[in-house]
């Protein structure tokens, strides 16, 4: 990678192991670098028995940040926990670096921390069955997907992909509020 790319902020999958991931985003956000972890609500058990319903990662130990290369390298110096997750090419592991329209459509999906989004691994599901889609109104308003049948539930749902990270399946959406995209 040239010196001029080193400076393009990018969104980077990264790891922060044994659910170091809200750690990792505080320390984050005193260098004022912008990140993102997947969150939705869960039943949280409080000592004295006692339950709440707490906003917690959806994804353990998963985060993105949005950096530049040598920032992300010198703050990876600093946050030593702090990992690449990496994908293998032409025998070398390589960053992921997760496109800026991906990454937003990731966002407006699980950014809206509804409980009926189902978080999957790539692997777990076929799109290649899918149908291209963009969503017009409701919480999930211009966002694009593939629309495919997932496993476990009734109805066809519209999956968000993050290549190599992870998934995120939306809530059901009403079949008017879908626009079919052409082949791309």
């Amino acid at each position: 990678m040239d010196n001029n790319n080193l400076e393009i902020p990018v969104w980077f999958a990264m790891s922060a192991p044994f659910c170091r991931e809200l750690k990792a985003q505080q320390l984050l956000d005193k260098r004022c670098i912008e990140s993102f972890i997947p969150m939705r609500y869960d039943v949280v058990a409080k000592k004295g028995g006692k339950k709440s319903r707490e906003l917690v990662p959806a994804i353990h130990n998963l985060l993105f940040v949005r950096t530049t290369r040598s920032i992300i390298q010198e703050t990876k110096r600093e946050i030593l926990f702090l990992q690449y997750l990496t994908q293998a090419e032409r025998g070398k592991n390589i960053p992921i670096i997760v496109p800026e329209k991906q990454m937003q459509q990731f966002i407006a999906v699980s950014g809206t921390n509804n409980e009926q989004l189902i978080y999957l691994k790539p692997e777990e599901i076929n799109l290649k069955r899918g149908t291209p889609v963009r969503i017009h109104g409701g919480a999930f308003d211009g966002v694009e997907g593939i629309f495919v049948k997932v496993k476990g539930i009734r109805s066809r749902r519209v999956v968000v992909l993050i290549k190599g990270v992870t998934a995120v399946v939306t809530a059901e959406i009403q079949s008017d509020l879908i626009e079919v995209l052409s082949a791309q």
